[in-house]
């Protein structure tokens, strides 16, 4: 899920807004408003809902959620004052999205990514791909503690050389995310690795031993999938690399210098630096290297047929900014090596900034903690508790729209819960990111559904199939608790 520890923490010791008690229907009531017409909207645009249409269905859902909470009493203050802090709190996310776009930008016309594609198809056998990307941004993510950035950098790179290779888009995503994923919940470094054991009560190491458990093997059935479809899937351009691999060289000045800047960007991330400064500096030292590497195509793009200063500057700052394309002999090649720059991003901190008043009028009003509360009460047995808690977060993922929400909310609702029932706080802990973390990718206005789809260029819906470790989690755990497989209980002293 930028990377998840670059995300703005939520506030994590802050208190549910108490309201006058809202019934189970008046909760439920935007919700099923929302999704209404969110399914009618995509009906009507197909892949173009999120160009816009589906931003402006999520302010009419918090208009819906803003009539049950005037009926309810709430003031209009108080829903605002919910709606500012929320989006507030994505603003770390918002300016991490502006730089990714920034960086993208700088790293196409400095051959940077083109490299990672160049070298990428000699080195990646088309059989293996699938399992290889997940391998491959497990490692990262681990390092790193951040799906948002592996997606961002790797990701992208393996995008282009599935898409080179005549790989599903969406397979590839899919096998991106799930390592990404994977090894953003185990690693000591992530946030949300970090906000789970402290919501429910437990410590960081015995958090992350525990999760292996349900973890491990899901990532492993996720590797087998992947490796039968490598076997199976038709890699029809793999016999033109040779040509793919001409035109590239043809239009940039491919050499493994060009490395040098997302190695220094990972190790940044690696020793903590703060994360947009790594990415300031990989923006920076992939506009210097553009004009090291490809002067003349800095040029073209500054507007001029030499390099200068003054057409330099244009070049790299419109590459940093506006949509830049550069042109090959390969028409595939020629969509491929095109980005948005910072503008390229604004679709998508338009949705976030929507989903964002849609889950404050919704946490204002008290509709989230209602609906907790009457998933709370259905837990007559562990199994049931377990259950509650999934559907708690996949519940506060599409309503709440961000994962902060879908991990904080259960955490404070179910802690004293697992407690009475005499289960260890690692039950819950494992619980919410084996739901609430992993399934946050799965939904398009969810801040990391919009994040990663805008960042990879492929729909969730697209997607969604092959994110195979994002959608196997819940059931993984869920299948641990019915068959009470690793079922830690509590320690009284």
């Amino acid at each position: 899920m930028p990377k998840k520890e670059e995300k703005p923490k939520y506030r994590q010791n802050e208190n549910i807004i108490d309201n006058k008690e809202l019934n189970i229907w008046e909760a439920l009531l935007p919700v099923f408003a929302l999704v209404a017409m969110l399914a009618y909207n995509v009906y009507v645009f197909g892949d173009d809902a999120l160009s816009g249409s589906n931003q402006f269905i999520l302010l009419l859902g918090g208009a819906v959620a803003a009539i049950v909470g005037f009926f309810n009493k709430v003031t209009y203050k108080q829903m605002l004052a919910e709606v500012a802090e929320n989006v507030r709190s994505t603003t770390g996310a918002l300016l991490i999205l502006l730089m990714v776009g920034a960086l993208s930008g700088t790293w196409l016309v400095s051959g940077i990514i083109p490299a990672m594609i160049y070298y990428g198809l000699q080195i990646l056998n088309p059989t293996i791909f699938l399992a290889a990307c997940v391998i491959i941004c497990a490692i990262i993510s681990i390092a790193t503690g951040s799906s948002w950035t592996t997606a961002a950098t790797v990701g992208i790179a393996l995008i282009g050389i599935g898409d080179a290779l005549g790989i599903s888009l969406g397979m590839t995503a899919g096998a991106v995310l799930s390592g990404a994923y994977f090894g953003d919940k185990m690693s000591p470094l992530s946030d949300t690795t970090n906000l789970a054991p402290a919501m429910a009560g437990g410590d960081l190491f015995s958090h992350i031993r525990y999760m292996a458990f349900t973890t491990v093997p899901t990532i492993s059935v996720t590797l087998l999938v992947f490796i039968i479809l490598g076997f199976t899937i038709d890699t029809s351009g793999v016999a033109d690399t040779g040509a793919i691999l001409e035109n590239i060289s043809a239009a940039f000045n491919i050499n493994g210098w060009l490395f040098i800047v997302p190695v220094v960007v990972i190790l940044l991330i690696i020793k903590k630096a703060p994360p947009l400064l790594a990415l300031l500096i990989g923006t920076l030292l992939g506009g210097v290297f553009a004009l090291i590497f490809q002067p003349d195509i800095v040029a073209t793009i500054g507007g001029s047929d030499t390099l200068d200063f003054e057409s330099g500057y244009k070049g790299i700052l419109n590459a940093i900014t506006v949509d830049t394309s550069i042109s090959t002999q390969d028409p595939a090649l020629n969509d491929l090596f095109s980005s948005g720059g910072m503008a390229g991003m604004l679709g998508t901190i338009w949705l976030i900034v929507c989903a964002m008043v849609f889950g404050g009028i919704m946490d204002g009003i008290g509709a989230l903690k209602r609906i907790t509360q009457s998933l709370l009460s259905m837990a007559k047995t562990t199994f049931g508790l377990f259950a509650s808690t999934v559907g708690s977060c996949l519940a506060l993922n599409v309503t709440a729209s961000d994962q902060y929400l879908a991990l904080v909310v259960p955490g404070k609702m179910f802690s004293k819960a697992y407690e009475e029932r005499g289960l260890a706080p690692e039950n819950l802990s494992r619980t919410l990111e084996d739901s609430g973390t992993v399934t946050s990718v799965l939904v398009p206005w969810n801040t990391c559904g919009a994040y990663h789809s805008g960042v990879l260029g492929v729909s969730v819906g697209e997607y969604f199939v092959y994110a195979i470790f994002n959608w196997l989690s819940p059931f993984m755990t869920l299948l641990f608790a019915a068959f009470k497989i690793k079922i830690k209980q509590l320690v009284t002293k």
